[in-house]
């Protein structure tokens, strides 16, 4: 079974949740009787290799992000009108193309919504409209609709009278064999002491509440260490100015290295996710998998993704008092994580919707 895949940056993963997903479907855990093949930007992935995991990479000439995610997908989706039985499409900023690749094209044409795009408040009020037209696109063409999260489920459900599988993200891949010395090392490279700070990961963006995570943090004095893309727009640069003075408030630059990132987050004595927008987040169920306690933003998606078994805030005020607390406990958590959150379970669920 051919099964080509559109909507990422490109494999190896470098950037978010859409590449995490795929990094993890294919290889290892990919059935052998399906042969992916994934659409990467050649501007994002200058390397260009014709392989990766088993599958077959192809190249596009835009970036995948941004506008130019637009003509990146529609460029994809045109290269895969023959010799595919399935196309997976992640995200929807090209679906304003998929009437037309649904009319020319015999392939099964599945699409995850990702989150709710045209909610976010980066966006204006016409690139919201386009954003929304173009998830409809999505939805009432596609002919599987994929949704992460019970939330997204049940407003697809409502806005459009259309079911849709539910499918959510792993997260046992952060689990890393990470020498006892080597942590060690990490750990004083930072200048941290074992579950003595709080931990987040994110993008710094407005609706991921990255100000009032770190107002809170200002406030209680508690050890925060907090990882992000601070010089990636006027909002993250201003916080960063307010906020990396602050003594007990560390503010990292992304990092990568996987082996320094399992090191910090397990050694954590509590995580904290801010996001508001969305379904399940990546970063959300990683944490999962370490086992401390979560304090996550209170919306539907992070009560869904945590089993209601995290605790949650709606403001600074509440944050600041959630971290007076003593005795938070994160076992359930990652018992949950453990059943509903591997890569395997999650690539079974993807190829059952090919087949």
């Amino acid at each position: 079974m051919n099964v080509a895949i559109v909507g990422i940056q490109g494999v190896p993963a470098k950037y978010g949740g859409f590449e995490s997903l795929v990094e993890n479907i294919i290889g290892s855990n990919c059935s052998p009787d399906i042969h992916y093949t994934v659409f990467c930007s050649s501007v994002d992935m200058p390397d260009r290799r014709k392989e990766y995991k088993g599958c077959s990479l192809k190249y596009v000439g835009l970036r995948a992000n941004g506008i130019s995610s637009i003509p990146y997908d529609i460029l994809s989706m045109i290269r895969v009108l023959r010799g595919f039985d399935t196309v997976l499409i992640l995200g929807t900023s090209g679906c304003v193309f998929l009437p037309i690749l649904k009319l020319l094209s015999k392939s099964k044409l599945v699409v995850n919504i990702d989150g709710l795009e045209h909610r976010r408040e980066k966006w204006g009020k016409l690139a919201r409209w386009f954003l929304r037209f173009s998830e409809s696109c999505a939805v009432r063409n596609a002919d599987v609709v994929v949704a992460d999260n019970k939330g997204i489920q049940d407003y697809i459900t409502e806005s459009y009278n259309k079911q849709s599988e539910l499918i959510a993200y792993g997260g046992d891949h952060v689990m890393r064999d990470v020498s006892e010395k080597q942590q060690q090392e990490i750990l004083e490279q930072y200048g941290l002491k074992d579950k003595e700070y709080a931990i987040t990961v994110c993008r710094i963006e407005p609706e991921n509440n990255c100000h009032v995570t770190l107002k809170a943090f200002a406030q209680s004095r508690k050890m925060f260490v907090f990882i992000g893309n601070w010089k990636h727009s006027p909002y993250a640069e201003k916080l960063y100015e307010e906020y990396a003075g602050v003594e007990n408030i560390r503010l990292l630059d992304a990092i990568y290295d996987l082996d320094t990132l399992f090191t910090l987050r397990s050694h954590a004595a509590f995580y904290v996710h801010g996001h508001s927008a969305g379904g399940t987040n990546p970063s959300l169920v990683e944490a999962m998998f370490f086992g401390c306690p979560i304090i996550a933003y209170d919306v539907v998606y992070n009560r869904e993704t945590t089993n209601n078994e995290a605790c949650y805030f709606s403001n600074t005020e509440e944050l600041i008092q959630i971290l007076s607390q003593e005795g938070l406990e994160g076992t359930k958590l990652k018992q949950f994580a453990e059943q509903h959150y591997t890569w395997q379970h999650i690539a079974a669920q993807y190829e059952k919707l090919y087949r």
